[in-house]
């Protein structure tokens, strides 16, 4: 089951891996203009975390895929294992 939000809701929110690190804060999205469907987040990322240091940046900002996104409510939940691997 694909996990259906609204673009406009995720603007600021926290990055958290599911192991409880703060990655960094949401800025833009990437969307595939002919589905809509989001393709990544692009975020801020938190200088105090390991992880969002060993990322893949672009402008300084992190591109982080959609696919490793676990859960949205107060904060996005990343996968731990599919953010390291991309």
């Amino acid at each position: 089951m694909g996990k259906f939000v609204i673009a406009k809701q995720l603007a600021g929110k926290t990055l958290v891996s599911n192991d409880g690190e703060g990655i960094g804060r949401v800025v833009d999205l990437a969307v595939n203009e002919v589905t809509g469907k989001i393709i990544s987040i692009i975020a801020e990322g938190n200088p105090d975390s390991v992880t969002a240091r060993k990322m893949r940046k672009e402008d300084g900002l992190l591109v982080i895929p959609y696919s490793a996104v676990l859960a949205v409510s107060d904060y996005i939940i990343l996968d731990k294992k599919a953010i390291a691997a991309a």
